[in-house]
Order: structure tokens, then sequence, then C-alpha cells
């Protein structure tokens, strides 16, 4: 009797990585799968998203739902994803903000090398310094004598401590030896919103929201922040050109989930994903709203993240800065 015993123990000990391993391997997921943003919608990380979800969600015949978690810069969603449940129905279009600027910046619960796992580069893009038409400067040069004439006068507006945009205004504080005043915002649209209606002096805002406001003329586009000028924006000069050669912040958007996510999950998702933003038409639709697909393996993405956070860290201890 007690040999069975042993003998069935045995078997269910070893059966049992086998029985989940096959569960793991589920896929698509049996439950609804959600792709969280940190931000406000209407911005360029939804826009982005509900994008590549639609495409997701037809390749794999199940809805991805974009779910919007916008607030602190969009650490409440990465926050929110490293605690859910790592069975692949939650993934995470995460930023180069709370992915890796903010753990140097402020103390997180979360570890985004930890408690996130790489799935795959979504996106990238430079952002555009955008005033709007009441500011009183119409180039990057006049901008510049505009905040050095009144030190402290000259606000700019990001989508949070942290994020892209913060960290690219602290980055042109410093290189333009200018004390411009950090308003933080839940998510593009709103940053827009106030800059649009001259609450804001300016804004590093991402091409999609910008785009259609310089066409009609209420903003007026100073720089990117690109080491070129992308193809939407030919006759505005980047930072770089500008007289600050060197100057690069780039924005970017990549796909991770929580971090005990098994492996082979990870990978189909990955399979997935990059099969998504190299579709022909995802790509067309992706650039003419200024964003450059960035389909990884989940390697590569690891050590791009890597490479960033080293990169803003440094930043960081120069400017001293803190989130508030």
């Amino acid at each position: 009797m007690k040999k069975r015993t042993l003998l069935h123990c045995a078997l269910a000990l070893a059966t049992a990585p086998l029985a989940f391993g096959a569960a793991a391997q589920d896929f698509p997921p049996k439950k609804p799968v959600t792709l969280v943003v940190g931000f406000a919608a209407g911005g360029a990380a939804d826009a982005a998203a509900r994008l590549i979800a639609k495409k997701l969600g037809e390749n794999i015949g199940q809805s991805v739902v974009v779910d919007n978690k916008g607030g602190a810069g969009g650490n409440i969603a990465h926050q929110f994803v490293a605690n859910a449940a790592p069975d692949g129905t939650v993934l995470l279009f995460g930023s180069v903000g709370p992915l890796t600027i903010a753990p140097h910046l402020m103390k997180l619960t979360y570890d985004p090398f930890k408690d996130l796992a790489a799935i795959s580069g979504g996106v990238n893009f430079p952002n555009v310094l955008v005033v709007h038409k009441a500011a009183g400067a119409k180039t990057l040069a006049e901008f510049v004598q505009l905040s050095k004439k009144k030190p402290g006068s000259v606000d700019f507006a990001s989508t949070g401590a942290g994020s892209a945009s913060h960290l690219a205004g602290e980055l042109f504080n410093q290189r333009a030896a200018i004390d411009m005043t950090h308003v933080p915002y839940k998510g593009g649209a709103p940053a827009l919103q106030d800059l649009l209606g001259e609450r804001i002096t300016s804004y590093f805002a991402a091409p999609p929201t910008a785009l259609p406001h310089i066409e009609t003329g209420r903003l007026i586009p100073l720089a990117t922040t690109g080491l070129t000028r992308p193809a939407y924006l030919p006759n505005i000069p980047t930072v770089a050109e500008s007289g600050f050669p060197g100057f690069e912040a780039l924005n970017w958007y990549a796909f991770v989930a929580p971090g005990k996510t098994p492996v082979p999950l990870l990978e189909r998702w990955n399979q997935e994903i990059v099969k998504v933003l190299n579709d022909p038409a995802v790509k067309d639709a992706l650039n003419k709203h200024g964003l450059t697909p960035q389909p990884t393996s989940r390697a590569e993405l690891s050590t791009f993240m890597k490479k960033e956070s080293t990169q803003w860290a440094a930043i960081i201890k120069e400017r001293k800065l803190t989130a508030d």
C-alpha cells in the first residue's frame, strides 16, 4: 500500500510540470485579453495601442481590450500590471518613463526589470517642441531668449514626472542653460488641451497629438528631439541642428507582461506582436501618425531598456532631479 502511494506521488510530481507547461502554453488565453496603457485616452500611446490591439485581436481570433490607467506618469498602470496575474491575459504598452526613468527619480513599489517581463519593442518617435501662438516665439532661438529674459516664467508640460516629455524638457534646460518650470499632466491629451488654451507655454509633444494643430496653425513647432528630421516635419529643424549638437530624446513604447508570466506565453506573444508590427497596413497607419514600429526579440528589448536606464540615470543625477 505504501509502495503504491509513493508511486502515485512520484508520478504526480513528474507530470505536474508537464501539465503546468501545457496550461501555460494555451494560446490565445481562454480569458479576455487586456492591453493596459498608462496614459489618458486620446494621446499618442492610446492611439498606437488601439491600432495594434485591433489587429492583434483579429490575428488571434479574440478581442484585445485597451484599458487606460492614467496617472503618475504612467506608473499606476505599470504597477497594476506588475501585480497582475501572470497568465498571459494582461499585457502592458509600457513606456520609457516608468520603465527606465522613474526608477531613478522616485521610490516605486515595483522593479521594472524584475516585476515586468519583456515581450517586444513597440513604437518610437521624437517629440516636437511646440508653443501656442501667443507665446512670443517662432524659433527655438527666440524661445531660449524668452526663457532667459524671465527665468522661471516659461513652463513646459509633460505627461507626468519621469515621463519622456519631462526628461526631454529637463535635458533641454541643461543644454540651453535655462530654467523652464515643469508642469506634469496625466497624459498627452490633457497637456495639449491646456497648451491650446494658452494655460501652459510649451510642450515636448508626441507627433500624433500635435500634428493636426500644427497644420491648422494653432501650435508653432520649434524643433524636434531626434537626431534627424522626421519625414512628417521636414521643414522643422532638430534641437541638435539648432545650436545644441548631439541633443537626442526619443520617446518609445514597448510591450511587457507581469514578471512571472511563463516563458512559452511570452514567446508566443512576442511572435504575435512582431507579426502585427511588421504588417504593411499597420506600419503604414503608424507611420502616418508619426510613429515608427520597433519590433524586437525579447532579449533585444531587455538590452535596450538597460541601456536607456543607464543613460537617464546619469542625466537625473547630474540635474539633481526629483519627482517633485
